[in-house]
């Protein structure tokens, strides 16, 4: 298989890395463009090096450069680092002609079909990650967990306190939890406080309406 031919798998799996499998799932336009510029980028700065008499040292050296940029533009998640990892071996692969083309390919279609197996929405459907910074200063857990399961309306699984604020009586909270299926989700009644809300805000709209008719 010629280079030539490596460069065009290269560009058929980053393609499918970031159209068919990222912005299909995450919607995030601008990290589209880093992926397939990050992979672009690599493939072809790996054919320079594999092709020219550049020693080691020097090889080492434009990557040590290239690891200077830092992803400090705007916060990315865990999986978004993920889909960057992919998108740099998949070109730093295609790049290298020493490999046996098989072996490349495989590479490649592995890297691809465990990203899209491990990020699948079917996967861990129903595990959630929030922080959430409550209008209240908890000091006993199970009183917060049970705030916390009753505003989520899921089953708390791990949850860590990262802030406690007695003076400004707040609590800020890192919670995975798990969400209950559709099936057997229960409504539970309102509180007294979410329902006296609630009537709050009716008697608001109908105040509003009232308004506008006095107006017209």
């Amino acid at each position: 298989m010629t280079s030539l031919s490596l460069i065009t798998v290269d560009l058929v799996a980053v393609v499918v890395l970031t159209y068919a499998l990222y912005f299909r799932r995450h919607r995030r336009r601008d990290l589209v463009t880093a992926f397939v510029v990050v992979n672009i980028g690599v493939l072809a700065v790996t054919k320079v090096l594999a092709s020219a008499e550049i020693g080691m040292g020097v090889g080492l050296g434009l990557f040590g450069v290239l690891s200077i940029i830092r992803l400090r533009s705007s916060e990315i998640s865990q999986h978004e680092v993920a889909y960057y990892f992919a998108s740099l071996a998949i070109g730093l692969i295609a790049g290298f002609d020493t490999l046996q083309p098989l072996l490349s390919i495989s590479l490649i279609g592995l890297i691809l079909a465990m990203i899209a197996i491990v990020d699948s929405p079917m996967l861990l459907s129903r595990a959630r990650q929030q922080s959430l910074r409550l209008d209240r200063a908890f000091t006993d857990e199970a009183s917060l967990r049970a705030h916390v399961e009753q505003l989520l309306g899921g089953t708390v699984k791990v949850m860590e306190v990262t802030e406690l604020d007695m003076v400004n009586d707040t609590t800020t909270v890192d919670v995975r939890w798990h969400r209950p299926d559709s099936s057997s989700r229960v409504y539970a009644p309102q509180s007294d406080e979410q329902s006296n809300y609630a009537q709050y805000q009716t008697a608001v709209r109908n105040g509003l309406r009232q308004d506008a008719s006095a107006q017209r």
